[in-house]
């Protein structure tokens, strides 16, 4: 015995009636840009995700890795300057010693310029090599 007037049948059948009338599907031009919007944010994501990939794995290869080496030495390195606690005394004045043998010239070195004068280098020689240029 089919029941013809339940009310609750037909008030669902009214509402499925009232909701199919009201949907409409949106154009398909609207479809398209949400499509191309959310392909959009895929590869950037994907992009994001591998440079944070990338520079993670060059940051954990660079802490391996050993230090790398000071910068290259010259051919030949300059000697240290000698400290100095004052002023060099002047060649004039012969120094006090109770030796009778007569006193030693002072050793005459060279300069490099732009040195202030008075300054002495250890291992400069007394003559200066040019080179021919």
């Amino acid at each position: 015995m089919p029941d013809s007037h339940d009310p609750l049948r037909s008030l669902f059948r009214e509402a499925a009636s009232a909701a199919e009338t009201r949907t409409a599907l949106p154009p398909v031009a609207v479809i398209e840009r949400r499509g191309e919007r959310v392909r959009r944010r895929r590869i950037a994501g994907l992009a994001v995700a591998c440079c944070l990939v990338l520079a993670g794995s060059g940051a954990a290869l660079a802490s391996f890795l050993p230090d790398s080496p000071g910068p290259a030495l010259p051919a030949s390195t300059p000697s240290p300057l000698a400290p100095s606690s004052g002023p060099t005394p002047s060649p004039s004045t012969p120094p006090s010693s109770t030796a009778t043998s007569s006193p030693t010239p002072p050793r005459r070195t060279t300069e490099p310029p732009g040195a202030p004068t008075g300054t002495t280098y250890p291992g400069a020689s007394a003559t200066s090599s040019r080179l021919p240029g």
